[in-house]
């Protein structure tokens, strides 16, 4: 696959929650900052980048199942014609007083905002920003049941215990149990039988797939914790994506599916509020996994830094590691809409917080 990065610009996807802090929409960036430029835009413009996602089917069609918006800064500086071409295909302009963002978790969340529970003003709609990346409300320290379920699950999962051990770990928690078979019946559509146990769901998916669905519900399961939502809908597109990019960039069908795990795995720090070495010690998981999530090596590294790059919207960084990969700014930007519209099958099966 031939490099074309210089011959259009990257496009960034942010998640946005509604006032109930669930995701129910996107905003489309050139970059990371409201309003900003990056030295990448220079060479390339934006406004090509965004007509061709207009054009797209893939994304019409995902526009039309999640609410998307262009900020009014950045629609100001688009071609009326390519303005006109994105409203053609689903977006709207976001006013900013709508709109407010809240950032840094390493500090928590400022303006009266916690982790746990943003505080929003009355007139504001959307919350933006990686607010749901702050360490949980409550203090690593004395894990909850729930939580030392979680954790003993994810090592069964990976260790690709017995059946009957994990349905052993389901049968002590009902919430993610009931949220399993939820998602698992959602998917039997091939048969006429409705799934009520794990060794159903095992039969259809597989054993891959549902150890894939399985580490998800770790994410959705959280009812205490307000993030959960939000926290799903990124480790949904940051796994997908990864996914996505095994594939393009050449690796088998095993690499694809350690992609995707490391995109989850590189998350379970900030579900659990521990440090992730300390969360993966007791995994039985691949040396290339774990090389990739504790350090970026390796060729699953590259892909976890080039999403971790997407997500921060660093346009330079990401086309640096998108040439080596011979893969396109244009290409880089339909994969993300997938994984997005992969994450939104998701959510509205697991947290049914996204609108449409």
């Amino acid at each position: 696959m031939s490099s074309m990065g210089s011959s259009s610009a990257l496009v960034f996807l942010n998640l946005l929650a509604d006032r109930k802090l669930k995701p129910a929409g996107v905003l489309l960036r050139f970059n990371s900052e409201f309003g900003g430029s990056s030295a990448a835009e220079s060479d390339n413009n934006p406004g090509d980048a965004f007509s061709t996602l207009a054009s797209r089917p893939e994304f019409i069609t995902f526009a039309a199942g999640f609410p998307c918006f262009i900020a009014t800064a950045d629609a100001q500086r688009l071609p009326p014609e390519t303005l006109q071409a994105m409203q053609g295909a689903g977006c709207q302009v976001l006013a900013d007083d709508i709109l407010v963002r809240a950032s840094n978790p390493a500090a928590g969340i400022t303006e009266n905002r916690t982790p746990a529970a943003p505080a929003l003003p009355p007139a504001v709609l959307w919350l933006a920003g990686d607010w749901y990346m702050a360490p949980p409300a409550k203090p690593p320290g004395n894990p909850t049941a729930s939580r030392t379920l979680a954790l003993k699950l994810v090592q069964l999962v990976a260790a690709d215990a017995d059946t009957h051990e994990i349905e052993a770990i389901f049968r002590q928690d009902p919430t993610l149990s009931y949220h399993l078979l939820r998602l698992v019946n959602s998917l039997g559509m091939s048969t006429n039988k409705r799934i009520t146990s794990f060794s159903q769901a095992i039969l259809i998916l597989g054993r891959q797939q549902l150890r894939r669905w399985l580490n998800l519900m770790l994410f959705a399961a959280r009812k205490d914790d307000q993030r959960a939502a939000m926290l799903l809908a990124h480790v949904a597109v940051r796994a997908r994506n990864m996914e996505l990019l095994a594939r393009a960039s050449g690796l088998d069908r095993a690499g694809q599916e350690l992609s995707f795990m490391a995109g989850m795995f590189s998350l379970l720090g900030i579900l659990f509020g521990l440090p992730l070495p300390e969360i993966l010690k007791p995994l039985q998981i691949s040396e290339v996994l774990v090389d990739a999530v504790l350090r970026r090596e390796g060729d699953i590294g590259r892909l976890l830094q080039a999403v971790e790059f997407a997500e921060q919207g660093d346009s330079a960084r990401l086309s640096g590691l998108l040439d080596a990969l011979s893969l396109s700014a244009a290409q880089f930007n339909l994969l993300n809409i997938e994984a997005c519209q992969w994450m939104l099958d998701i959510v509205r099966e697991t947290q049914g917080g996204a609108h449409g």
